[in-house]
Order: C-alpha cells, then sequence, then structure tokens
C-alpha cells in the first residue's frame, strides 16, 4: 500500500491539477460565498437591531 498522499487544499488555482480541494476558485464560488457572507452580516444586524428594541 505505497499510495502517494496528496496534501487538501482549500482553495483550488484554476491551473492546478488536483481532486483535493473544498472550494474551486471559479464565479460559482465567488456567488455564493458573497451571498453567504452578506446574509451572515444581515443576521448579525438583525440581532443588534432586535436587541436594542428589547432592552427598552
Amino acid at each position: 500500500m505505497n499510495k502517494e498522499t496528496e496534501e487538501t487544499k482549500f482553495v483550488k488555482e484554476p491551473e492546478e491539477n488536483t481532486q483535493q480541494f473544498i472550494l474551486q476558485k471559479n464565479k460559482k464560488t465567488k456567488v455564493g460565498v458573497t451571498i453567504l457572507v452578506a446574509f451572515l452580516v444581515l443576521l448579525v444586524i438583525g440581532v443588534i437591531v432586535s436587541n436594542m428594541f428589547f432592552t427598552n
């Protein structure tokens, strides 16, 4: 069992020839991450605003 181990990368560059990655650098990934970050920012703002209303 002398199998070469390949390191898993977090972000795969387009020119890399590997199957071991979590995210790929392409348009879908960028749009998905942007939507996710925007949702999390709105969620944090909502928690802060609701805290202001409920503590008064």
